[in-house]
């Protein structure tokens, strides 16, 4: 499955992102996510890949298990930070040999703890990471970009080059980190098309699960809470689980409403494994004829 053939078509794509469960509880209830979010026809579902190779067993079981097990179409990440050449081989061989078409590619992040030294040919930018695969590989790739730019960026006009570095390095679809202001992905595309970046740009939807995680990856990632969402959350018992759910799956419907009323080729829903939201949101989208 090659995600850019699914860009191409008028309707708009559905994915959604997991990543490959942690403990052998989690593992016993990702089926029964899977298969709760499979009933509502994804276009195409896509694992993480664990800081420095961390992960790496775990993704390909996870890949294995949604695209040969279950039969959904998958795409695979990869994250190049610290990992040599010849790793990242290994990895892309073993992706092949399982029939994966489209592969997502990102720097990724140092792993946690002082024990881990980078391999020194390991990829410094996923530009360079892009480069490599395309130069030996035929995959379809894709990368992310940020609309309130990434964390270690300058400025978003120097992130937003390179985002054009890693389209011109072979990047062939693009999807943005999560924002809370629907206004904030529509600037940034405006920006990236006055930058000759062509290639389709997918807004990433992140409902609010609970205060405490909405606000911790606010601050790793960089996404602002706006001031409308901050209300929301101060109006909200931040103890009462249901409540902050229920207020995350309006609140992000609220957005993709929005976001397909402009023509958006499609939504990105970051699930971190959890079903709830994201069946519920695509679920109400549906009902209202927009999906």
């Amino acid at each position: 499955m090659r995600v850019t053939n699914l860009y191409k078509e008028s309707k708009p794509v559905i994915s959604m992102e997991f990543f490959p469960p942690r403990t052998e509880k989690a593992s016993g209830q990702f089926d029964t996510i899977i298969d709760s979010l499979a009933e509502l026809n994804p276009d195409y579902m896509s694992v993480t890949f664990g800081a420095g190779g961390s992960d790496r067993d775990g993704s390909y079981q996870t890949v294995k298990n949604l695209m040969i097990d279950k039969n959904i179409p998958t795409v695979a990440y990869i994250a190049g930070y610290g990992i040599g050449p010849d790793e990242i081989r290994e990895v892309l061989d073993k992706y092949k040999e399982m029939g994966v078409e489209t592969i997502f590619v990102i720097r990724g992040d140092k792993p946690r703890g002082d024990d881990f030294t980078p391999h020194p040919g390991s990829f410094a930018y996923a530009s360079d990471l892009i480069a490599f695969i395309n130069k030996n590989y035929d995959f379809t790739l894709g990368c992310a970009g940020y609309p309130e730019a990434h964390i270690e960026a300058s400025s978003l006009d120097k992130d937003i080059e390179y985002l054009k570095l890693k389209v011109d390095n072979g990047a062939q679809y693009a999807v943005a980190q999560y924002f809370y202001d629907n206004q904030y992905f529509f600037d940034y595309v405006d920006k990236c098309r006055n930058a000759g970046v062509s290639v389709p740009i997918i807004p990433g939807i992140m409902p609010v699960y609970t205060v405490k995680l909405t606000n911790i990856l606010s601050s790793v990632c960089g996404a602002a809470i706006t001031d409308d969402l901050k209300a929301k959350l101060d109006n909200v018992d931040a103890g009462d689980k249901d409540a902050v759910l229920d207020l995350g799956i309006g609140f992000a419907t609220d957005q993709c409403k929005g976001l397909l009323e402009k023509g958006v080729p499609g939504l990105h829903f970051y699930t971190m494994n959890r079903s709830k939201s994201t069946a519920q949101i695509i679920t109400k989208l549906k009902q209202e004829k927009l999906l």
